[in-house]
């Protein structure tokens, strides 16, 4: 008796940016994060947290946030991580890359399978549109956009983030919903025009043939 896959091995029909989904009968572990050097959002099926860190000082901050975000996939069986946004020009942004690239290291390293999700598929997944506050005033855009994920992550999921941290935590659930619903778990139904257009936007990597 063969083991049981998370994947569909065969080759994808033309087409497909994203594996086809195996028939399982649960959904497999999926960790998301939405990661970032001082806070991390993190999502599992039915709850959100978070990872703070709290140094001052870039290299002891890396530290936290890794060991931070392992004490929550350690036992994971996929993560879905958030992509850069080629878009945004900062001066944290050469720090936000090394940190996303160190967790996809760790994640090789321990033999977990990972997909990158653009920040634009996560935005289309929850609302549908890519700039869903490009009607308000530009320098609000991304706060309401923000407010917009987190009130789809309440009314679709029944899942209300609070405090401080409730957009980052917000985020990773909707990484998480889009990551499940790549492998064929579907938390609840949205129009397929969303879902077919944040698909394109899941990049897999080291994608295994036999689940952990």
């Amino acid at each position: 008796m063969s083991a049981p896959t998370l994947f569909d091995t065969t080759t994808p029909a033309a087409g497909l940016p994203f594996p086809r989904p195996a028939a399982v009968t649960h959904p497999p572990l999926v960790i998301a994060l939405d990661a970032a050097t001082i806070t991390t959002g993190v999502a599992g099926i039915g709850w959100t947290d978070h990872v703070h860190a709290t140094a001052t000082d870039l290299h002891p901050r890396f530290k936290e946030q890794l060991d931070g975000c392992a004490s929550f996939y350690r036992n994971a069986e996929m993560v879905v991580i958030e992509g850069a946004a080629f878009s945004k020009n900062n001066t944290g942004a050469d720090a936000l890359a090394a940190m996303r690239w160190m967790i996809r290291q760790d994640l090789w390293k321990r033999g977990i399978p990972y997909a990158v999700i653009n920040p634009q598929s996560r935005i289309i997944y929850a609302t549908g549109k890519a700039y869903p506050a490009s009607g308000h005033p530009k320098k609000d855009r991304a706060r309401i956009a923000k407010g917009m994920v987190r009130d789809a992550v309440h009314e679709r999921y029944g899942l209300l983030t609070e405090g401080k941290h409730r957009y980052d935590e917000a985020d990773a659930y909707v990484l998480l919903a889009l990551g499940l619903h790549s492998l064929g778990h579907v938390l609840a139904d949205i129009p397929d025009d969303w879902s077919e257009r944040a698909l394109r936007g899941v990049r897999w990597h080291n994608r295994p043939a036999v689940a952990r």
